[in-house]
């Protein structure tokens, strides 16, 4: 839980945390490497993306518990979380971390959304911006077809499927990663798993942040050079299963798929997807980068 007026910093060692939970080798969160990015403007490692992320998304969590909204979320069926963010500049250790969160806006009829602007400003920058929405069917991405894909439990890890499109990046589910991704992302662990009071709660930025190593394997397969070509992320439009993120538990296979779709002029654009087991969609976003320079 966090307090009110609680300082917020991310440290070196939270970096470490986090990107060793999620399997990130990203040279711009390196303590060794930083250095060696071409024309790095950030002085040293930056926090990763997908943490900042997950320190919104417990605002979040804690603002509906607030405003006592879980019982409209219940009553209109509004089973898919929706994240879309918009990155503005990067954040560095020791800078002071404020998240906001802007007053619920309920949409009714035949598609009804509950939603919330969201920011998060570091040293009173602004360095994330963008809208946490429930709904009731997904907002990103259309259905893709799962039997298209076949077996992904019997396929290699990190190959292309046979149609050459979809990088496959298998990790396995453990509450010991979630929890450190957690304290990683400035959020107190226990709020979501405490095996004493068995509570088994993987928060859903989780899974959707080891979509980092996917990216990067994939790019690793295809000779990207990570530190004289660096990319930087531009956007993020994220949806979780509500449902099926309550059911995950430890060792569950994630089976992650990306692939490159028709970026728009200076990004590239990603379409990603993550599957439980062989036939269930926990999540699918649009990770959309572009060239550092470009950025900054």
């Amino acid at each position: 839980m966090l307090e009110s007026g609680e300082e917020l910093r991310f440290q070196q060692i939270h970096i470490e945390v986090a990107r060793n939970a999620t399997d990130d080798f990203n040279p711009f969160h390196d303590k060794n490497r930083w250095q060696n990015v071409a024309n790095n403007p950030f002085g040293g490692p930056i926090v990763l993306g997908f943490q900042l992320e997950c320190l919104i998304a417990h605002h979040m969590r804690e603002f509906r518990e607030a405003h006592g909204e879980a019982a409209l979320i219940e009553r209109e069926q509004l089973r898919y979380s929706n994240y879309e963010f918009k990155f503005a500049g990067a954040v560095k250790p020791g800078q002071e971390i404020s998240v906001a969160v802007k007053s619920s806006r309920f949409k009714d009829g035949d598609a009804p959304t509950l939603s919330n602007r969201v920011s998060l400003h570091a040293d009173g920058k602004l360095a994330m911006t963008g809208y946490k929405r429930e709904s009731r069917e997904p907002m990103y991405l259309e259905e893709p077809d799962l039997k298209a894909w076949g077996d992904l439990n019997q396929t290699p890890d990190r190959t292309f499927l046979e149609e050459g499109e979809f990088f496959l990046k298998r990790k396995y589910l453990t509450t010991s990663n979630a929890k450190n991704f957690l304290s990683g992302s400035l959020v107190e662990q226990s709020d979501y798993i405490d095996e004493i009071a068995e509570k088994i709660a993987f928060p859903e930025i989780f899974p959707c942040a080891l979509l980092s190593s996917a990216l990067l394997e994939r790019a690793w397969q295809q000779g990207h050079d990570f530190e004289r070509e660096p990319m930087v992320y531009k956007s993020h439009q994220i949806c979780v299963d509500r449902a099926l993120a309550r059911e995950l538990r430890s060792n569950d296979a994630l089976h992650l798929l990306v692939r490159e779709i028709e970026p728009t002029p200076g990004t590239r654009c990603y379409e990603c997807y993550g599957v439980i087991g062989n036939d269930r969609l926990l999540l699918r976003a649009r990770i959309e980068l572009m060239p550092l320079a470009a950025g900054h």
